[in-house]
């Protein structure tokens, strides 16, 4: 080099100021991408390319998890409605697949109207025989007059209790749900009032919640008539199984089923509990008593039941931060950590029973000393609801189901 006196001088430059150009780099990026921030950029896994405000977060590290729905090709208009709203509040930016499953093949038109609407991987599948029929051990005399006399809603449907069977004991062993670890139930028809700013699965995973929710409502009882008493007889069997520090107490006023449930058209949930011996076992007796069809046992008070008793309290969180709207019930989150996020119409809301949250609350604090991570997200809350009648409370909350 004709001139090593200046070659000496950049090299010792470079080396004073590099520091100074790898901090303005990985500010341009910070700036930059900040949907990914100081995680993502720390994270050897994460694809840097195309790194904008609005991508979807890409982790190779993050749970197998997927939004799953049961639908049938009639509710495409309902479903489009609901996955609009899941991509503007919270897939767009995370992009996990979604699986629908039916009992009938899909059609191209609802294939297409899905496709339309995300880039995420969206499957589509259907339902084997054996997880959507009448059981032969059921006494169909029994059945036929049962749907002959029913007055609640539902009542004369086979349909209906098909799919209340299908969701509590096989749609987490679907092909195309078996390969997950969590899942997140949706539903056509139903609205989602804020922005979901962080990754609920990730949120479960890290604080080792088993079950998720956001609304609690009793059930309508003449549906449930036996439930609770086919339950004990599990219990009293197989008292092992019942988790040490569970919420029974949720559940019944002494020996007196209350018929509290989380409402299962939204839960978020590691399907190991739901693939676990013994949630198996408990549905297996439920099954053979034959309640799902005797009368109208719901998958929602099926797994609140099996959460409430076979898992820890401390494993089963509220995510209260969620806005929500299925018909006709509406949850609209308050509090200062929500502010700007949630759009909720009060308007909409027919009733919203809060009696199930407070008890949950109530009976959970007895259980957990209170963790400063079971508010991370919203700081205090105060529920919106409307007052009714309690009859109106009980048969609403049956109809909308």
């Amino acid at each position: 080099m004709p001139f090593p006196h200046l070659a000496a001088r950049y090299k010792r430059l470079l080396l004073k100021h590099l520091p100074v150009l790898v901090a303005g780099v990985l500010a341009g990026y910070i700036i930059g991408c900040n949907k990914l921030g100081i995680r993502g950029l720390l994270n050897l896994s994460q694809d840097m390319g195309g790194c904008h405000s609005n991508e979807p977060v890409a982790d190779n590290s993050r749970p197998r998890a997927a939004l799953v729905a049961l639908v049938r090709n009639r509710e495409l208009l309902g479903m489009r409605m609901a996955v609009r709203q899941i991509e503007d509040r919270f897939n767009r930016n995370y992009n996990y697949p979604y699986i629908f499953v039916n009992d009938q093949e899909f059609t191209e038109e609802f294939k297409e109207g899905i496709r339309a609407l995300t880039n995420a991987e969206v499957s589509f599948g259907t339902l084997d025989s054996e997880s959507w029929q009448v059981p032969e051990w059921i006494n169909q005399t029994l059945y036929e007059e049962e749907k002959r006399t029913a007055t609640y809603l539902h009542g004369g449907k086979d349909s209906y209790r098909k799919m209340c069977r299908f969701q509590s004991g096989y749609l987490h062993k679907h092909p195309l749900v078996a390969d997950l670890d969590y899942y997140w139930r949706i539903e056509p028809d139903v609205e989602y009032y804020c922005d979901i700013d962080y990754d609920p699965f990730v949120y479960m995973r890290e604080n080792g919640y088993k079950y998720g929710w956001t609304i609690a409502m009793p059930e309508f009882m003449p549906t449930v008539r036996t439930l609770w008493n086919t339950t004990m007889e599990f219990v009293n069997a197989n008292q092992g199984l019942v988790a040490q520090n569970n919420m029974a107490e949720w559940l019944a006023n002494g020996d007196a089923y209350n018929g509290c449930h989380f409402w299962s058209n939204f839960e978020i949930v590691d399907l190991s509990f739901y693939r676990s011996s013994t949630y198996q076992m408990f549905f297996d007796h439920l099954d053979r008593a034959g309640g799902f069809f005797y009368e109208r046992w719901g998958d929602a008070p099926v797994h609140s039941i099996a959460a409430a008793l076979f898992l820890n309290a401390s494993q089963i969180h509220y995510f209260n931060d969620i806005g929500y709207y299925h018909p006709t019930i509406l949850y609209c989150p308050q509090g200062s950590s929500t502010k700007g996020r949630c759009v909720c119409d009060e308007d909409k809301a027919f009733i919203h029973n809060t009696a199930c949250t407070v008890r949950y609350k109530e009976v959970r604090q007895k259980i957990v000393e209170p963790e400063a991570k079971e508010l991370a997200h919203t700081g205090p809350l105060v529920d919106f609801a409307l007052s009714v009648e309690p009859k109106s409370q009980l048969r609403d909350a049956n109809e909308v189901k």
